[in-house]
């Protein structure tokens, strides 16, 4: 039976259809580097908001695909975005690797900005996609690199960082146009008290819209379901993702 005339019959007994789930590789560049994203919605004829994702440091894979799915099931266009290139990957439990892909990129924020906003263009390219409605997330590294898209001005209603580094590099920023949402651990070694601190003043000397959500009692990726390694500090929390999945929703819910 073809969908026509399935939809047709569904119309005609008032059958409730299910929204049908559309994922795809999409290839982009930045200069001469191929990067590939992960493409989720459900299927439309009307645009909808779009929400880039940026991977944890171990590249795009599932967890930021599943992501982009999440995002997908809420009504918009996820796209997880590709931050090392087509192809490359690390791996769970590999510092080395996952360091020497990530560290490139973190010590050269112009750079990092660059290959970003690479794949905002790309994203807003998708033909799903209402242009004018766009946020980023970030998970870990991820976090990092969306709060550089903010501090990089670009014209977006908002960056959500989860259990993302808000250490700034030595790239000067532009004016932030972007709402800030923070999703945060307050046992999180890699974003400790005092780095913290320093973020809240540097927003609130950029005139931003922020805000951050502290979880007591939990570590870093904590969204993560495969992070259990207490004495590095990374460590999964039901509660607390249940909590900043509640607060991401709510704040997509309010930008767009």
């Amino acid at each position: 039976m073809s969908r026509l005339i399935q939809n047709s019959l569904d119309s005609q007994l008032g059958t409730k259809q299910e929204n049908v789930m559309i994922t795809q590789n999409k290839d982009y560049n930045d200069g001469e580097t191929v990067l590939e994203a992960y493409v989720a919605y459900q299927e439309t004829d009307i645009q909808k908001p779009l929400v880039l994702i940026s991977h944890d440091w171990a590249g795009r894979r599932e967890f930021a695909c599943k992501a982009a799915e999440r995002i997908a099931e809420m009504g918009f266009v996820g796209f997880a975005l590709d931050m090392y290139g087509k192809g490359i990957y690390g791996a769970d439990g590999d510092v080395e690797l996952n360091s020497s892909l990530m560290n490139p990129l973190a010590s050269d924020r112009a750079r990092l900005r660059q290959r970003i906003k690479a794949a905002l263009v790309a994203g807003r390219n998708v033909p799903q996609v209402d242009a004018t409605r766009v946020a980023a997330m970030g998970y870990c590294f991820g976090g990092m690199c969306v709060l550089e898209l903010a501090r990089s001005g670009a014209d977006i209603l908002g960056v959500v960082s989860i259990h993302g580094i808000f250490a700034p590099g030595d790239v000067a920023n532009e004016a932030i146009k972007a709402k800030v949402l923070c999703l945060h651990g307050h046992d999180d070694p890699m974003a400790p008290p005092e780095q913290v601190s320093d973020f809240e003043t540097e927003m609130s000397a950029a005139g931003a819209d922020w805000q951050i959500h502290a979880y007591g009692g939990t570590m870093h990726a904590f969204t993560n379901p495969a992070a259990n390694d207490p004495d590095s500090g990374i460590v999964y929390s039901e509660v607390a993702e249940r909590r900043a999945y509640q607060a991401l929703a709510n704040f997509l819910d309010e930008i767009f």
